[in-house]
């Protein structure tokens, strides 16, 4: 059951509620006034949206102030959906509707004939509900299968038998744009909507009305129609028709993470690890991602998701609880030696250009050696790490491996003040953190060419 912040106010009655000075704003004036205050106070409209604050937050706030409808156009995993569902905090906490009404109509506007005969029979009495902002955002998944009575409505045969006529409007079961009324209808996909069901969102976006089964009912819709797309899908598989297009006030392009920084902080909020994931081995992951949506062998127009570094993240800290287990670890922290599983589980997630059949395995490693290689560069530059490449060349070769435990890798290394650097750089300071940060060490040796690295027995032995 879902609790909400606050109880609702406490007017029931239309007549108790005009009692306390309320007064009715459409959606779009809600919205625009409720994100101004935010501004105007300093605060974040916009929580848990990373990367968008130099270029997609000003667009998509000057599109609701405004008070148009918007289009949000990008490849896949690239935050539309989440930034969509942000605009609920954007509404009134609390909304009055009228009480047992089909749609959630505002007690000083009834636009059913149903309501509207209520509100005259009743008058001041009319009895009043409160809706919380949750249950007013509307999300639907546009597949081509959607039809015009789950949008719109349609003549419900019920309401028939039960002896109306067809041409009485109160036989229409409503869709859910009409059910959205006085909230947000978000779409995703909207080019995968057909386009002959597109043309019935003409009349809702323009006039405010709708038509079923050719008889229109004038209803003065209050929603804001929010929809995302696909240039892919936007340009070939499917398109947005031009009518359409042109009813949408703004069309804001999304992007992936421009900076490695807001990638890592993308990756650290929705990861959900099970495990200790140093930050250093997250930013290898945000480069590797980085690099796979530069490389030609990727197919670039299917796009290399945000959700790919998330998930590659959450198998790292798999394969670190993973070892802890086996191994007897109490506290599971993430080892360089556990970034090979992501090639191994998550090969499948990438489109690789037709050519490159036979390669994928080669060019995701080659990849993942070259984010390491930068990552170890930017994090332990200026540490002189020589003491340590003379004590691997002259001492016993050091082993790590996805069973070996962190304890037993910190007592193949000798005691050297290089290794405290390399800690105190990385913020490491238990066992587990100290072995992370040394074998990441060894592992920037050996991609700078400095040692050797040969697998043996699904063990790594650095020499």
């Amino acid at each position: 059951m879902t609790r909400h912040p606050t109880s609702p106010p406490t007017p029931r009655t239309v007549g108790e509620l005009r009692a306390t000075g309320h007064t009715r704003r459409g959606v779009k004036d809600e919205i625009r006034a409720n994100l101004l205050a935010v501004l105007r106070d300093g605060g974040d409209p916009w929580p848990g949206i990373v990367g968008f604050e130099s270029t997609v937050v000003p667009q998509l706030e000057r599109a609701l102030i405004a008070g148009h409808d918007v289009v949000l156009l990008g490849e896949r995993g690239q935050g539309k959906t989440r930034l969509l569902r942000t605009l609920v905090q954007l509404l009134d906490e609390w909304t009055p509707v009228i009480a047992g009404a089909e749609l959630p109509e505002h007690p000083y506007d009834p636009i059913t004939p149903a309501s509207i005969r209520r509100a005259a029979e009743l008058g001041a009495d009319l009895p009043v509900t409160w809706r919380h902002r949750d249950e007013r955002y509307s999300e639907k998944l546009a597949t081509p299968d959607t039809s015009v009575a789950d949008l719109v409505g349609d003549v419900d045969p019920v309401k028939v038998a039960e002896g109306r006529s067809l041409g009485d409007p109160e036989t229409i079961h409503f869709g859910l744009v009409p059910r959205a009324h006085r909230g947000i209808v978000a779409l995703n996909e909207l080019p995968d909507l057909a386009e002959r069901i597109q043309v019935s969102l003409l009349n809702v976006m323009e006039e405010r009305d709708i038509q079923v089964r050719g008889y229109t009912l004038r209803l003065p819709l209050d929603v804001l129609l929010v929809a995302s797309a696909n240039p892919e899908d936007y340009t070939n598989r499917g398109r947005i028709i031009t009518p359409l297009k042109d009813r949408f006030g703004a069309e804001i392009r999304t992007h992936y993470p421009l900076q490695v920084a807001d990638e890592v902080a993308v990756v650290r909020q929705e990861a959900a690890l099970v495990a200790a994931v140093p930050d250093y081995l997250l930013e290898v992951l945000a480069r590797f991602t980085r690099l796979l949506r530069e490389s030609t062998a990727v197919d670039q127009r299917s796009g290399v998701s945000a959700r790919f570094a998330v998930a590659a993240a959450e198998t790292v800290a798999a394969a670190a609880l993973h070892r802890a287990t086996i191994v007897g670890e109490a506290e599971p922290v993430a080892r360089p030696v556990d970034l090979g599983t992501v090639v191994e589980v998550l090969r499948g997630k990438i489109e690789f250009e037709s050519g490159e059949e036979g390669r994928e395995l080669e060019v995701l490693e080659h990849l993942l050696r070259r984010a390491t290689a930068e990552t170890a560069r930017d994090r332990l530059g200026g540490i002189d790490l020589a003491t340590l490449v003379a004590a691997v060349e002259q001492g016993e070769p050091v082993i790590t491996g996805a069973r070996v435990p962190a304890k037993a890798l910190l007592d193949e290394l000798p005691e050297l003040a290089a290794l405290d650097l390399v800690a105190e750089r990385l913020a490491a300071e238990t066992v587990g953190e100290r072995a992370a940060a040394a074998e990441f060490a060894l592992e920037g040796l050996y991609l700078a060419r400095r040692i050797s690295k040969i697998e043996s027995d699904g063990q790594l032995v650095y020499g």
